[in-house]
């Protein structure tokens, strides 16, 4: 390959296996009902295959070398939408856990879930639970589901569990600090994203990761979620390895 055309080359072909790879890729999955609307079809099918294509990113992740993949699976806000497809959703995740668990932990796939679990239905709660109690020692790519999330009721949660333990007398305020909040977050035993993924061509985190994403790359891809597959998939992480992660110092690129 001459050099002009190596240069011109996805990024991602030229690098050795797991080279600089992002360790943790967060996805915010959009575009289901209007892929569906572009196809004369009801939202429950946009969001089915959906599915689909969290599958199909898990395996590339796995392919890829990705330590952490974490998809949006429902916000906190998602309750407010039309009783009918909520319930769908609610029947949508119980089928991926039931179907798909057994997949996942035969393939070492850790299952993490993030988010308030108070004030789920038992059953739901309890296919979450064990997710996670049936593929806690697996040691390959940790899937983290963030359900019934929102990153701003997450700083919440951890605001009030520290001002508990002020209260209680086992922490004093001066002490708190960065790594003190992290400690206290649902992403606690989980690495910041590297990169986040938004389909459906919306440029905005919607509540997702807040604190966690402070230093994330961002990349804006035009297709819906449905439509994401493999190659959309290292399209992104291609883009990931154009950008120059300098994290408030200086670029450490050659002038």
């Amino acid at each position: 390959m001459s050099g002009e055309a190596k240069r011109s080359a996805p990024i991602l072909a030229q690098r050795e296996a797991g080279e600089g790879m992002p360790r943790h890729v967060a996805i915010i999955m959009d575009g289901n009902g209007r892929w569906a609307a572009q196809r004369g079809l009801p939202r429950f099918e946009g969001h089915r295959k959906g599915i689909e294509a969290i599958r199909r990113a898990v395996r590339t992740a796995t392919d890829l070398g990705i330590g952490y993949l974490t998809v949006y699976s429902f916000s906190a806000e998602n309750w407010r939408r039309p009783a009918d497809e909520v319930s769908y959703l609610m029947g949508l995740l119980k089928r991926f856990v039931r179907h798909d668990l057994a997949e996942l932990h035969a393939n070492n796939i850790r299952v993490r879930i993030i988010g308030e679990r108070e004030g789920l239905v038992s059953d739901i709660r309890l296919l979450l639970d064990e997710a996670e109690h049936l593929t806690r020692s697996n040691t390959g790519l940790t899937l983290v589901i963030a359900f019934n999330y929102g990153g701003r009721q997450e700083i919440v949660s951890a605001v009030r569990a520290l001002a508990r333990r002020v209260k209680e007398g086992s922490l004093d305020p001066a002490d708190i600090d960065m790594a003190t909040v992290e400690a206290a977050l649902d992403t606690h035993d989980i690495p910041d994203p590297d990169l986040v993924i938004r389909t459906s061509g919306e440029q905005r985190v919607s509540n997702f990761l807040t604190w966690q994403t402070a230093y994330s790359e961002f990349v804006f891809l035009p297709c819906f979620w449905p439509d994401f597959d493999e190659a959309a998939f290292k399209a992104a992480i291609d883009e990931y390895f154009r950008r120059d992660r300098r994290f408030g110092g200086l670029s450490v690129r050659a002038v």
